[in-house]
């Protein structure tokens, strides 16, 4: 028992009061100041561009949540720069407004951080300082991925509900590309720049408003009652696949990766589309269906291979240090395009996966 009564004995402080018992929690503890609720940059940012003075003031310091604020965040910054002005409205004011300027740098740097760092694993395609070896290098880019898991289970074994949710998760093989190919020729010359219009001109439908691109796919939307998925709904690697274009369209000086990544989905899209094809024709697709994805697997290949021979050849021809940079530019598209499809397969085979080992 003695060590019970010392453990509860009063203790006298010089001033001659008696102190609370040590096992007291009151003595221990005190309340503090209630913690102050997290809120996600993206939320912060969307209250800044309101003109809240307040807001603009934290935002440059204000960090990112996670990843997914992060990319969340970048494309709200993106929207004021590219987004239809009907969309955004009076918020395009602040694009360039130092407080939105200093998020959207710090945000990129990161992530070009970890862009550059995964490139260091490229190997012998960083040596591409020649129009033939960037052409080549471009290739190799491109057949390394080129039929993902994903697109040959969709021609094969997805259901109706599967195929629908992928491709509204996938939002067509090349969404935006058309307003990407009319930034990306700014500055360019020679063959490399009339290349790019002829591209943009086939995106224009050839000047048949209901040929447009843009214009197909929202048939194709229509014809299968594609949902629309919110953006703060879509897996990580499907934001930072949307991100990757606002990323190279605001940064003038990535315009050599940008006509990597551009020509990248060109030589890509063609063989990807004709799987979509297939499933189409496996389960019964609507005609109004089939327009979009028979255009792209038809004209794809040969933008594809216009694409390397009119405008990264010339280019590097003209500008040999802009070889590896084009290169790397399809190389993180290629990657980050590869990480979300991996991610889309698993998501989507996830119930049936589930369903066997169950068994």
């Amino acid at each position: 028992m003695k060590c019970d009564v010392e453990r509860n004995r009063a203790v006298v402080n010089p001033l001659g009061a008696s102190a609370p018992p040590l096992s007291n929690p009151a003595a221990r503890t005190r309340p503090g100041p209630a913690a102050e609720p997290v809120v996600a940059l993206q939320q912060q940012l969307a209250k800044a561009v309101t003109g809240d003075r307040g807001a603009l003031t934290a935002l440059p310091g204000a960090p990112a949540l996670d990843r997914r604020d992060q990319f969340l965040t970048l494309l709200a910054v993106y929207d004021l720069h590219t987004a239809p002005l009907e969309q955004v409205g009076d918020t395009a004011r602040f694009q360039h407004h130092p407080a939105v300027a200093a998020v959207k740098s710090r945000l990129e740097v990161g992530w070009l951080d970890q862009l550059e760092a995964a490139w260091q694993g490229a190997g012998g395609l960083a040596e591409a300082s020649t129009a033939e070896r960037a052409v080549t290098a471009m290739r190799s880019v491109a057949a390394r991925d080129r039929l993902p898991a994903a697109y040959k289970w969709l021609a094969k074994d997805a259901s109706w509900p599967e195929l629908v949710e992928f491709l509204a998760l996938e939002g067509g093989p090349d969404g935006g590309f058309d307003d990407l190919v009319s930034a990306c020729q700014v500055g360019l010359s020679g063959s490399a720049k009339v290349e790019l219009a002829q591209n943009y001109w086939d995106e224009m439908g050839n000047g048949d408003p209901a040929a447009v691109h843009t214009v197909l796919h929202n048939e194709l939307v229509a014809a299968i009652a594609m949902p629309h998925i919110p953006r703060e709904q879509l897996p990580v690697a499907a934001l930072e696949r949307a991100a990757l274009g606002g990323l190279l369209a605001t940064n003038r000086w990535l315009q050599p990766e940008m006509l990597g990544a551009l020509g990248l989905l060109e030589l890509q899209a063609g063989p990807r589309c004709r799987l979509v094809l297939q499933a189409f024709n496996r389960l019964g697709a609507p005609a109004a269906a089939y327009p979009f994805y028979l255009e792209h697997a038809e004209v794809d290949p040969r933008h594809g291979k216009d694409w390397l021979e009119k405008a990264v050849g010339p280019t590097v021809a003209k500008h040999p240090g802009w070889g590896p940079r084009i290169v790397k530019g399809a190389w993180w598209r290629s990657t980050i395009n590869l990480a979300f499809f991996q991610g889309l397969h698993r998501q989507l085979n996830a119930p049936q996966d589930q369903t066997l080992s169950a068994a």
